[in-house]
């Protein structure tokens, strides 16, 4: 790929949707942090605040694990267009976080409004096929059949033995991906569907390699692919770490004939990111493409807080986070520092 061409890739990135919403959170964390006392620092749990679940302490040792709690809200006009798969992506978006943290789901619960039961019917068919499938009950919530407006928000409950976090990657860590690609677009939506149509007892080994994978000690650091799509949530997960990387864009897996921007905008149902040391790459890999998930190394972790997009000896600067917080993560805890 040209100079120029990658340069025009990072700026359609940085133009698309995903980027935007994620961009969104560092005015939110902002505004949480002046209006705690203490600000977010004051929060009782394992991790700061910018992962993909709170994490407390299940006990007064490390052994005693974690608890993990994550939300997930749905944008309106994914709702109306999708509700069945809204409804379902509502279980499955929330195992993926806790998944991400190193963790196995214990329950949902979901807030659903809508004017009657259309399309909220079809939303709940779809809770209730993703709950049995994923083997993750649905143990209560709220619901509001008079809404002038439609809307639905999905939280959930989980443990893990130890952490996968945000915050661990650290300079000559090897940077990876691992993508289920046995799967198609809901089209003409940007979502990556490999879980409706998979055997439900792949679906619930699937999730055990996450905390398998951290209880293995070879890896501490992940994220899950969201609507900021592979390279978006890479950037979150470096900017949390403060670090920066080296991203080789082709090297990302991919289904074959799905152009490359289409794919870096795409959000996966099964897709994570993990800072990896180099002694345990290889063991990383195979731990995913043993059970035919794609797992690649896709870059190398650096000291300076920059994320540049590389193809061959071609460059191009994505994000300065120096200059500039993404989510505002470690801007917030600056902040509550000083």
């Amino acid at each position: 790929m040209k100079q120029s061409e990658l340069a025009d890739l990072a700026a359609a990135l940085l133009a698309g949707r995903g980027f935007a919403h994620k961009r969104d959170i560092s005015d939110v964390l902002s505004s949480l942090s002046q209006a705690l006392p203490g600000g977010t620092q004051a929060l009782s749990q394992a991790v700061a605040i910018g992962d993909d679940c709170a994490a407390i302490p299940a006990g007064d040792s490390p052994e005693d694990g974690y608890l993990l709690f994550a939300i997930e809200g749905f944008l309106d006009d994914f709702v109306g267009a999708l509700p069945w798969f809204a409804g379902y992506c509502g279980v499955m978006v929330n195992v993926s976080d806790i998944c991400a943290m190193g963790g196995r789901p214990i329950a949902v619960v979901d807030a659903l409004w809508s004017r009657g039961m259309e399309p909220a019917g079809e939303v709940m068919r779809g809770l209730a096929a993703a709950s049995s499938r994923y083997g993750v009950p649905i143990v209560g919530g709220h619901s509001n059949n008079r809404s002038e407006r439609g809307s639905l928000a999905v939280a959930i409950l989980g443990r893990a033995k130890k952490l996968l976090t945000s915050f661990d990657a650290r300079p000559g860590d090897k940077l990876m991906m691992a993508i289920d690609l046995r799967g198609a677009f809901e089209e003409p939506h940007p979502f990556w569907n490999a879980s409706t149509t998979a055997p439900a007892e792949r679906l619930r080994a699937d999730i055990e390699l996450l905390p398998l994978l951290a209880e293995s000690g070879r890896c501490d650091a992940a994220k899950d692919i969201s609507n900021a799509g592979a390279i978006g949530t890479a950037l979150m997960l470096l900017e949390c770490s403060k670090v920066g990387a080296l991203i080789d864009v082709d090297n990302i897996p991919r289904p074959p004939g799905v152009p490359l921007l289409r794919w870096l905008q795409a959000f996966p149902s099964f897709g994570y990111v993990f800072s990896v040391r180099p002694e345990h790459e290889v063991a990383v890999a195979h731990h995913f493409e043993s059970k035919g998930i794609a797992c690649a190394t896709v870059g190398d972790v650096t000291a300076a807080p920059q994320v540049w997009l590389r193809d061959g000896a071609s460059k191009a600067l994505l994000w300065d986070v120096a200059e500039q917080p993404f989510i505002g993560a470690r801007a917030v805890e600056a902040t509550c520092d000083a």
